[in-house]
């Protein structure tokens, strides 16, 4: 860590006690074009103290600094002149300037170069080594600019290749978020209602699949009780894969046509629809499928149209379902449980289940849909009201999302064998961090089964007291 540090302005007196101020500096930073590192980066000035921030993982042995001098004042180091934008220093610890101007007395201040925010950092540390975890990605959000991205541990153990802020990750259910913003998109464009049935005469897919007539209350089923989880049914019933309750997991050699037509009639629903929650791979599984319908486009491509490119997301994918299906640049994953991580048909449960990501990936998406600049948004204010609004049986779950009070913000958590992901957004002070709007994402290459491991990931960043972050934005360098 590195800080530089300046003091306020001080005025001695001469001999006829006329006063002569000392030398100040009033601005310090380090230039992308003039240093090797990924972006530039601006100094606070408190006092005697400048702190400044630059990325995890920057070479900081021989950055050259950028500073702004008061009238007729010269800087230095241990007595050697410094030069604006030429002089090289090692900043891998505290340096003291010294400002001097004639006549007066010196003045000295502290530069704190912060590249690792220990307050993040230390909370990760403790979370994997409590849950046994090879890897973790984290990026988290101030204002809509990336302000932290950092890779811990390992992507690949056997190889002790390290996780990086690019490496992929399966999302398990924090994919639902992207189904859900592509049926946003859809709602945005006038192609979709939410009170559009999903089977039966005049619905959107028909009666193409199972066998007619449907069991009861499957023609009732609306496109916002599939986003809702408040379909009737197809739950997984508190276990992802217990096969039967959760068809997403079940029979898996059949394809997503044979899948669906079994489901209708299989498995009947529990209750009519909108009257309970009941969490459902299946629901956004059958989103996807819808997606499809309407856009004509295979699923993949349909989001990516529609979601990744307009957020600048390029990296995402369907995720394969054996180590050799594994992606470029994709973590392996380290099973904490009986089920195989390399077992399940992930590339089916593609809108439900089925995304590799990075950290940022899910940040992009989340300053993309947020309603903090107009600009760049890819929902209307209409539409975001539409995903982040409950109904009177959701239990708290908005379209994709489960909702703080008071419209506050927004989150999501994902596991599956060998994977385990978080992400959230919060339009208000939800933790001692300084006061802004924050989104963060964490993916995992690993999970536990623990009763505490969820609420421990969200509390990486929600126990965090970070007391300041930095003004660059890491978006910008990619």
């Amino acid at each position: 860590m590195l800080l530089l540090m300046m003091s306020t302005t001080a005025c001695v007196k001469t001999m006829d006690n006329t006063p002569t101020s000392s030398g100040t500096i009033t601005g310090f930073s380090f230039e992308q074009s003039l240093n090797n590192i990924p972006v530039s980066s601006e100094g606070t000035i408190n006092a005697s103290d400048i702190t400044i921030f630059l990325p995890p993982g920057t070479n900081v042995t021989g950055l050259k600094p950028s500073f702004n001098l008061s009238d007729d004042a010269t800087v230095s180091i241990d007595g050697v002149s410094q030069q604006s934008g030429v002089t090289a220093v090692d900043f891998s610890e505290p340096v003291t300037y010294t400002v001097s101007v004639p006549g007066s007395t010196d003045v000295n201040y502290t530069v704190t170069l912060i590249t690792d925010i220990s307050e993040i950092d230390n909370n990760v540390v403790a979370f994997m080594q409590k849950y046994h975890v090879p890897g973790l990605a984290i990026a988290i959000t101030k204002d809509d600019r990336l302000v932290y991205s950092k890779g811990y541990g390992f992507a690949d153990t056997s190889s002790w290749y390290a996780t990086t802020t690019s490496s992929l990750f399966r999302l398990a259910s924090d994919s639902k978020q992207f189904t859900s913003v592509a049926v946003m998109r859809l709602l945005d464009k006038g192609k979709i209602n939410m009170t559009d049935k999903i089977f039966g005469q005049g619905s959107i897919l028909g009666t193409t699949y199972g066998t007619q007539p449907y069991n009861q209350g499957v023609t009732a089923i609306t496109v916002s009780d599939l986003l809702h989880h408040t379909s009737g049914g197809w739950s997984t019933d508190g276990n992802e894969f217990n096969g039967y309750n959760d068809p997403v997991f079940s029979n898996l050699e059949m394809n997503n046509d044979q899948l669906i037509s079994w489901t209708l009639d299989n498995v009947p629903l529990d209750t009519l629809p909108n009257t309970k929650f009941e969490y459902s791979n299946f629901g956004y599984f059958l989103l996807a499928r819808v997606i499809e319908k309407i856009t004509g486009q295979p699923y993949q491509q349909a989001v990516q149209d529609l979601v990744l490119t307009p957020c600048g997301i390029k990296d995402m994918a369907i995720a394969g379902n054996t180590l050799a299906d594994r992606n470029a640049n994709e973590v392996i994953y380290y099973n904490q449980e009986q089920q195989s991580p390399y077992g399940l048909n992930i590339s089916r449960a593609d809108g439900c289940a089925g995304w590799i990501a990075s950290a940022e990936d899910l940040t992009r998406l989340m300053t993309h849909i947020d309603q903090l600049n107009p600009s760049t948004d890819i929902i209307s204010t209409n539409t975001y009201n539409v995903m982040t609004s409950i109904t009177p049986v959701s239990d708290g779950y908005a379209c994709g999302w489960g909702v703080y009070p008071y419209n506050e913000g927004f989150e999501h958590q994902g596991s599956l064998p060998g994977t385990s992901s978080d992400q959230a957004f919060s339009t208000t002070l939800m933790s001692p961090n300084n006061s802004g709007n924050f989104s963060f994402g964490i993916v995992i290459n690993t999970r536990s089964l623990d009763n505490n491991y969820g609420g421990d990931l969200d509390n990486i960043f929600w126990n965090a007291t970070v007391k300041a972050w930095p003004s660059y934005d890491l978006f910008n360098t990619k």
